[in-house]
């Protein structure tokens, strides 16, 4: 669902990413992992056709992001870490937007929108306008408005960050279910915990390099992954 192959971004004489390989099958949940500035949300960004990459390319549903860029965003959902939103828009304004953009049809938004509203709670502030809401209650509009065209890959910068627990419960829920229909998931996060339990796939990087990459009981073998993740990172 997701090749990235030898992915390359420099910033001047600066490597940040230095030629990435990524491979996510359909049905598989990738965490993306690494200190601060190690090339998460260049990688991330290069990935959703954000940011020109140096060389390398990216495949998504075996469409190269350079060559057919509309084709492969019509796949993806990209859910940054502090979502930007037209907040003098009202919550189901900005959701029909969306819609609107991906060409769904009216019947089939509305359910969407309802069955996702009703999971994350956000039903009843739907008709507010999107500045007076929380910054879960954005990352909840957010992550309705990343579902309402079923992507086939979801790609998201730390998306459990000002979820509540049952917020974040219920977007393990919906990630699962993104990938039971045959779709991906790559996304970034630091809570390792998280990520040893939900993800299938684990991919660690340092100083824009991989330093591991493969399934998850593979990488971590028998110890955690936040022993194996500082063992290569090379913290005590």
């Amino acid at each position: 669902m997701l090749r990235i192959e030898k992915l390359t971004k420099a910033y001047g004489d600066k490597r940040v990413v230095d030629e990435v390989t990524i491979n996510i099958a359909p049905g598989k949940i990738c965490a993306f992992i690494g200190h601060n500035g190690a090339g998460k949300t260049t990688t991330i960004k290069s990935v959703c056709g954000i940011i020109p990459f140096d060389s390398g390319d990216i495949y998504i549903d075996n469409l190269s992001i350079k060559e057919d860029p509309i084709s492969c965003k019509m796949k993806t959902a990209y859910i940054p870490d502090n979502p930007d939103l037209y907040e003098f828009l009202p919550g189901i304004k900005y959701l029909n937007f969306i819609a609107d953009v991906y060409g769904i049809a009216a019947d089939v938004r509305q359910e969407r929108i309802r069955k996702y509203a009703d999971l994350f709670e956000l039903t009843g502030d739907l008709a507010q306008p999107v500045s007076a809401y929380s910054h879960g209650m954005k990352q909840k509009l957010a992550l309705i408005s990343a579902l309402i065209h079923e992507p086939k890959l979801m790609v998201l910068d730390e998306p459990f960050v000002g979820l509540d627990p049952k917020g974040a419960r219920d977007l393990k829920q919906v990630m699962r279910e993104v990938c039971d229909r045959g779709g991906a998931i790559f996304f970034s996060t630091h809570i390792l915990e998280v990520a040893e339990k939900l993800c299938d796939r684990v991919a660690i990087i340092k100083g824009g390099k991989l330093i591991a990459c493969g399934g998850m009981e593979e990488v971590k073998g028998d110890s955690s992954l936040e022993s194996v993740f500082f063992e290569l990172e090379g913290d005590k």
